[in-house]
């Protein structure tokens, strides 16, 4: 039933239960995950911990390489790439973890807009708003899986 779900919902439905499914793995007793994930002894937003959840599944894509070339043409045009390789290895990975975590962030909101418009996943923001064209600015989202699919996934 889940599974039926999510596919008349969503056009990218394994994504979408894999984001339903990792969610659920964060969330608490009643089903709510978010604002921000406990990693190493510190707080990061939901959004960015399901992103990176999810970069196992884009590891062999060839849009991810296509993106490490582009990172480094970047970083050579600009005459930041450092001399050393191991280092400027390590200023890639960071500069296309960021690039990954920017576009996956687009990618997580709009499957939890498909599992909302389910029903599966209820989606609000906590957090200081200030005034202007951005309005989510410095707020992250909270999401809470509804019972019946908590129960579910959690079987």
């Amino acid at each position: 039933m889940l599974l039926a779900t999510i596919a008349g919902a969503s056009q990218r439905p394994k994504f979408a239960y894999m984001l339903l499914q990792l969610i659920a793995e964060i969330a608490d007793e009643k089903g709510q995950a978010g604002p921000s994930v406990a990693v190493n002894g510190a707080a990061m937003p939901v959004r960015d911990w399901l992103c990176d959840g999810l970069v196992p599944m884009a590891q062999r894509d060839a849009r991810r390489r296509s993106t490490v070339q582009a990172v480094r043409e970047d970083l050579e045009k600009s005459n930041a790439l450092p001399l050393d390789a191991t280092k400027a290895d390590l200023l890639i990975e960071q500069k296309v973890r960021e690039r990954v975590r920017r576009s996956g962030r687009c990618n997580v909101s709009r499957a939890v807009s498909d599992l909302v418009r389910a029903g599966l996943l209820r989606r609000h923001y906590q957090g200081y708003r200030v005034d202007h064209e951005n309005r989510g600015a410095q707020r992250e989202a909270v999401y809470t899986i509804v019972p019946d699919a908590l129960a579910a996934l959690r079987r």
